[in-house]
């Protein structure tokens, strides 16, 4: 199977033009024309998922994040970035990536995200211009309401967060049943949840002022950015499996949080 096989079956699904302007998506190490044989599908191209390509046979790392995003002024070793990358030419494994693209389409990330939780009738967050179903994040609503601390906690366990960090409840007992998602860094889309009156505003990677704009109104949760991404494996999976068959396709079983937590 050639790279470019590879490439426009994910692109099909998740076009490269969807991704965001800061993004460094498609293919980061190898050539278009170049035969792999059996694809890692990761989150992150890490030192240990390099390990694993290499003791599978694995000849191209699939992950959602991209390993460069800034331009590499040297190659010497001196980062995990660098190791990772001269790594992969010596190795002869191409590296590619799926991101903002991914984060962007209909059963995208956020969409995922948002199955897994039980949402219904879901609507793109903040959809493009001129493209109502593409865009970041997502809102729907819940088969019936649900006590807030108890969503929460059913997401803790769904999602094997360390620790749910979330605004003050509004109202003790408060029923939630619209619920907002944005997988990642979401915290530029907190007006859009208000906007689309949700009760309750799932994300990652807030900051401390970030928790106040509930405004009393909405609860806004941080469930990891890792946590909250980790699905893009199975769907980078599901969507190799159906376009390609034939293919050989393993999911990192490397492929780990680097945030730890402390209970």
């Amino acid at each position: 199977m050639k790279i470019r096989d590879i490439a426009v079956a994910i692109e099909e699904f998740a076009p490269l033009r969807l991704q965001a302007d800061y993004d460094n998506s498609g293919l980061i190490v190898g050539r278009m024309d170049d035969e792999v044989h059996k694809a890692l599908l990761a989150v992150d191209v890490t030192e240990e998922v390099m390990d694993e390509a290499e003791r599978e046979g694995c000849d191209i790392i699939i992950t959602h994040h991209p390993i460069i995003f800034t331009p590499l002024k040297r190659l010497n070793s001196a980062t995990y970035v660098e190791r990772c990358v001269e790594r992969a030419i010596r190795k002869g494994i191409a590296l590619y990536a799926c991101h903002t693209n991914l984060d962007s389409v209909v059963n995208g990330t956020s969409w995922s995200v948002g199955a897994m939780i039980g949402l219904e009738a879901m609507t793109v967050l903040e959809p493009r211009a001129g493209e109502p179903n593409v865009g970041y994040g997502v809102v729907g609503v819940l088969p019936r309401a649900e006590d807030a601390m108890a969503l929460l906690q059913r997401v803790k366990s769904l999602f094997e967060v360390g620790a749910v960090r979330y605004s003050e409840i509004p109202e003790e007992g408060m029923m939630v049943r619209r619920v907002a998602i944005c997988t990642g860094a979401g915290r530029s889309l907190i007006g859009e949840a208000h906007a689309a009156q949700a009760d309750l505003y799932i994300t990652a990677d807030l900051r401390y002022n970030d928790f106040m704009e509930g405004e009393k109104r909405m609860i806004i949760a941080d469930i990891g950015h890792f946590e909250s991404e980790f699905c893009a494996i199975r769907i980078l999976n599901d969507v190799l499996s159906k376009k390609m068959c034939n293919f050989a396709v393993r999911k990192s079983q490397c492929s780990r949080n680097p945030i730890h937590y402390l209970f």
